[in-house]
């Protein structure tokens, strides 16, 4: 067994540690202007309420709304809750997405393997869906409100809010 004599022999040694990435989130739908902005909206509530430093936006697959402001009746129920989205504008994800976010959250599961086929080799984002966040809600995708009624984006807000609030939980555990 080899040992260390000497002055070095009784320092201890001093192990580096890699600094931690901040936390960095992405919230994906399908045209970023319904789930994704509120799933967004709903976890900068959370952040600010948690004092929680993470980089937060949210981007589509498709880009049919690109420039485009959320759907007027998502910005009417995030106001509703005390955010406005108003000048939130519809973009397409990048493949530097995967590099850039630490959390690349899909809101349903076709988005979600869409991003598994659009997610470049060195990506290193973590893939997940929002409410994967959300005890007994593992799997499970955020209905897309945009062809019901109103009242269909009271129920995404309230999945929105959930999946913050279980995301927040996570990326804390983390750090």
């Amino acid at each position: 067994m080899l040992g260390l004599t000497g002055p070095r022999a009784s320092r201890p040694r001093r192990v580096e540690r890699m600094p931690v990435p901040q936390p960095a989130v992405l919230f994906v739908c399908l045209g970023n202007i319904c789930r994704s902005p509120l799933a967004e909206a709903a976890f900068r509530q959370e952040a600010q309420r948690r004092g929680l430093e993470v980089e937060i936006d949210s981007a589509g697959t498709g880009s049919w709304h690109i420039g485009d402001p959320p759907d007027r009746r998502a910005q009417a129920v995030a106001l509703k809750h005390g955010v406005d989205i108003s000048g939130y504008r519809g973009r397409q994800v990048k493949p530097d997405d995967f590099r850039r976010f630490t959390h690349v959250v899909a809101l349903d599961r076709d988005n979600l393997a869409d991003l598994k086929r659009l997610r470049p080799s060195d990506g290193t984002a973590r893939l997940m869906l929002l409410l994967d966040a959300v005890e007994g809600r593992q799997g499970k995708s955020v209905a897309d409100p945009y062809y019901g009624e109103d009242a269909g984006f009271e129920v995404t807000w309230a999945d929105a809010v959930a999946g913050a609030k279980g995301l927040a939980d996570w990326i804390e555990g983390e750090g």
